[in-house]
């Protein structure tokens, strides 16, 4: 049997999840409110000392708090699953939403009055001050214009702080927070005084021990509580528990963990304290296996089972993290993602297989808990055990989206590309959604911005302009282009001036992290910070990047080879003709969606319609009837019997009929392939202001969905404002001759330039999974994909009915997690545009 079943998770975790599933976000304001106090008190001192000093004054009194049943402590909220502002990046869309947060689109979170009263104390102190204020300082005109119109945004760090960083936790785990200050005044004593940057390594040095120095109270203050708790506890049981947590906390981080038991605790904090520090997201615990093995090889006395528990508790406390957004970037991080990505398995540094018992535990740990966090990955080589490939694929069966899977033959030699060493290069993990980078030495910038391909290639179409503003340069009327080298040449064009606008954009708000927000606490845990006496906002990294990330690769892919195909080879159409139609939507309302033969509609919804449309007007005109029945369902203009629509119905026709990327077509696949390579080869050309090169990703988060908004029609038939396709996926419904020709498609493209990494999903019902063949094939089907080097893939395993049955009755499927893009969510909190998108995936069978 392959096949070998999850244990059941303890009594205790069930409640701790529960907990998490049953919480409703709040903003806190706590931390605003120190940050604030704190820079009020060191004005005047240099920027590194001043982040210091607010790590220092949060560290030492944000609220404690141990919730019940937990082994592992360390909160940074005082309510589950909530989120504290961090206004030294961004402030004012906080204040703009006090009204609105709790009830929009996307992610909504409580914000009670007193706390918007607190936080708007605060705030007053910030204009002018923040790094999102300094970055758009810098930035030209021209750059913003681009993010109005939707070609790109750079808003996850110009609204918060920098994150996609896996710190050294091995090292925290050996040495402990005391040894790290041991190191840094080893450091100190070695300076050379005739140093230019003398003074400033020596404040960075200062600033470390400060900071540092608090991070420790922090552990004794959890102490403290939980000795007090115990005190109070009449249940011999939980004091004991208590009193064991009063020791850890006592031990570690402040010094190296002598148990599994204080390796868990002392990771925690590490992760919870780097949360605090700056508001970044995707925090990710990196190769978890790798350096946690040790400690439960060596703690002989601890039980299995209870080890088993306390990484179910610390898959608990990563669910625990929470952050908010402007109600933009909520819809394009739809459904609460934080990003903590953790990574097992692979390779080791010298290249040997790095499976080991902790692996197989992170996968008990995610069956157990069926929950969003951590974004869970596994490595996969040629070396990869069958049996641990089989398991994860066990694991994939659960619905939950996860472990997502890397193809370490591409990964490895994509890094190397970027000039990592082959030593490094296998000692990767992934950070964020899908992004590789080699661990604690990496200053990577993922996820720098999102840049529209398909929203270049409607401007390209329109001869630079977008929305009838001329936004990019001049580079020919489409109706006068002679053939495909012309488009191409416009089309490449357009990419040069809008990649450089993004570069402009991110190395603006790159510099201002570097000048007012750089971090003591991360800095001190990545390679070579200590080593350089920088910090890694100011280049203090080992290995330094920039990786903005495209989307809409398909959508372009598939537009090109219809104009190809349509126009010059085949000549059924001209230029003219296909111009019109896009201009006119095809005939139909911008922002409706198609009709389809015989509709989407159920036939209760159908008969509400009908009876709605006879009570009101009692018409028996059929034709009649069948507009005001469309009209009713749907809330546009059912497509018309004749004149112009018919014309633009015939041209969508053909167009939609076109051979489409995801069935295995050279032809078409090729095109694909080379959009998506123009984008790269552009972002490669450049470097930021840490000294490190741009690097390209393709993968969308849920940002397809919302920039979807921002492209008119396409020549792939694809309507204005409709969803763009994620990742380096197929188009819903166009990948329509199974998962392995899907999968050859998306193997094509370069994933070796796109070293920023790449996303693919695919969605398989539960059926074509099922039992010891189902496994076999799926792991097989995997091997196969990462043989013809692909890099990355997930996938979703649910049938379409029952994530219609959780829209309508979203109360009695609270616990429902599927994937979006590089993460999971629960189905029920993304907003409904991000779940048809979700629904409107192929579903494949093997």
């Amino acid at each position: 049997m392959i096949e070998k079943g999850f244990s059941k998770p303890t009594d205790r975790v069930m409640r701790l999840k529960n907990e998490i599933l049953n919480a409703k976000p709040y903003v806190e304001s706590e931390r605003a409110v120190l940050v604030t106090e704190a820079y009020k008190e060191t004005e005047g001192l240099p920027a590194i000392l001043r982040r210091a000093k607010a790590a220092e004054k949060i560290f030492n009194n944000l609220p404690v708090t141990i919730r019940n049943d937990e082994l592992i402590v360390g909160a940074i909220t005082k309510n589950p699953r909530s989120t504290e502002i961090c206004p030294e990046f961004s402030f004012d869309w906080v204040e703009k939403e006090f009204d609105t947060m709790a009830t929009r689109l996307a992610d909504p979170f409580l914000i009670p009055k007193e706390t918007a009263k607190e936080l708007h104390d605060a705030f007053l102190y910030w204009p002018g001050k923040t790094t999102s204020d300094l970055a758009s300082s810098y930035m030209s005109q021209e750059a913003k214009d681009c993010i109005a119109s939707g070609v790109f945004t750079v808003g996850n760090y110009f609204y918060g702080g920098v994150g996609h960083v896996c710190v050294d936790y091995g090292k925290v785990l050996k040495i402990g927070f005391r040894g790290v200050i041991t190191e840094v005044v080893q450091a100190m004593e070695k300076m050379d005084r005739m140093d230019p940057d003398y003074i400033k390594k020596q404040q960075f040095y200062n600033a470390v021990i400060i900071a540092y120095t608090a991070a420790i109270n922090f552990a004794h203050r959890y102490a403290a509580k939980a000795l007090e708790l115990a005190q109070n506890e009449a249940n011999p049981t939980r004091k004991a528990e208590l009193l064991q947590i009063a020791q850890n906390c006592s031990r570690v981080p402040e010094n190296g963990a002598t148990t599994f038991y204080e390796a868990c605790q002392s990771f925690w904090f590490v992760q919870c304290l780097l949360q605090i520090e700056s508001s970044g997201h995707s925090i990710s615990p990196g190769r978890f296996d790798q350096y946690m093995y040790p400690f439960l090889c060596a703690d002989k006395s601890i039980d299995k089972g209870f080890a088993q528990e306390l990484v179910d508790c610390i898959w608990i406390k990563l669910n625990d993290v929470n952050k908010t957004r402007d109600e933009v970037s909520a819809q394009a991080f739809a459904g609460y993602a934080v990003f903590q990505n953790l990574c097992v398995g692979g390779q080791t540094e010298s290249g040997l297989d790095a499976t080991n018992e902790i692996s197989y535990m992170c996968m008990e740990a995610t069956a157990h808990v069926r929950l969003p966090a951590p974004s869970f990955s596994i490595r996969v080589w040629q070396g990869t055990p069958d049996d641990f490939l089989h398991r994860a694929c066990e694991v994939v069966r659960l619905g939950l989206g996860v472990p997502a899977m890397y193809n370490d033959e591409v990964i490895v030699p994509a890094l190397q590309n970027r000039g990592v060493t082959l030593h490094d290069a296998r000692n990767y993990g992934i950070v964020g959604c899908v992004e590789p980078q080699c661990i604690h030495k990496t200053e990577g910038w993922h996820d720098a911005a999102f840049f529209n391909v398909a929203k270049v290639l409607e401007i390209t179409l329109n001869n630079g302009k977008a929305g009838g503003k001329q936004l990019g340069p001049v580079t020919g009327e489409f109706t006068s282009f002679r053939n495909m080298d012309d488009l191409y040449a416009a089309f490449q064009k357009q990419m040069a001036y809008f990649v450089h606008y993004l570069v402009e954009a991110d190395n603006c708000v790159d510099l201002a992290h570097g000048e007012r927000c750089p971090l003591p606490f991360v800095s001190a845990l990545v390679d070579d910070c200590i080593g350089r006496g920088k910090s890694l906002q100011e280049g203090g990294a080992i290995y330094n990047f920039t990786g903005p990330q495209a989307f809409g690769v398909a959508d372009t892919g598939d537009s090109v080879y219809a104009i190809q195909k349509n126009v010059f080879e085949d000549k059924k159409i001209t230029l003219a003709e296909m111009k019109e139609a896009l201009d006119a939507n095809f005939g139909l309302p911008v922002g409706g969606s198609a009709p389809s033969a015989g509709g989407d509609f159920t036939e209760e919804q159908v008969f509400a319609a009908v009876r709605k449309v006879l009570s009101s007007n009692g018409s028996m005109d059929v034709s009649a009837l069948k507009g005001e029945v469309y009209r009713t369902l749907s809330g546009q203009a059912a497509p018309a019997a004749g004149g112009s629509s018919t014309k633009y119905d015939a041209i969508r026709r053909l167009l939609d009929a076109s051979p489409a990327f995801g069935n295995d077509i050279d032809d078409v696949d090729m095109v694909a392939r080379e959009c998506a390579l123009i984008y790269c080869r552009e972002v490669e050309k450049y470097t930021n202001p840490r000294g490190g090169q741009f690097q390209a990703g393709i993968y969308p988060v849920s940002a397809n969905v919302l920039f979807g908004k921002d492209v008119a029609a396409l020549p792939d038939g694809r309507l204005a404002k409709a969803p763009l396709a994620d990742g380096v996926s197929p188009r819903p419904g166009q990948d329509v001759k199974g998962p392995t020709a899907a999968a050859n498609s998306v193997a094509k493209l370069d994933h070796f330039i796109a070293s920023n990494g790449t996303l693919y999903n695919q969605k398989f019902l539960p059926s074509a999974l099922a039992g010891d063949a189902g496994l076999q094939n799926f792991a097989s089907l995997v091997r196969s994909y990462f043989d013809h080097k692909g890099m990355h893939v997930q996938f979703n395993v649910i049938d379409r009915q029952t994530l219609l049955d959780a829209q309508l009755e979203p109360e009695k499927h609270n616990d429902l997690v599927v994937r979006v893009a590089g993460y999971s969510a629960q189905f029920v909190v993304l907003a409904k545009e991000v779940q048809d998108d979700i629904i409107s995936r192929t579903e494949q069978t093997l």
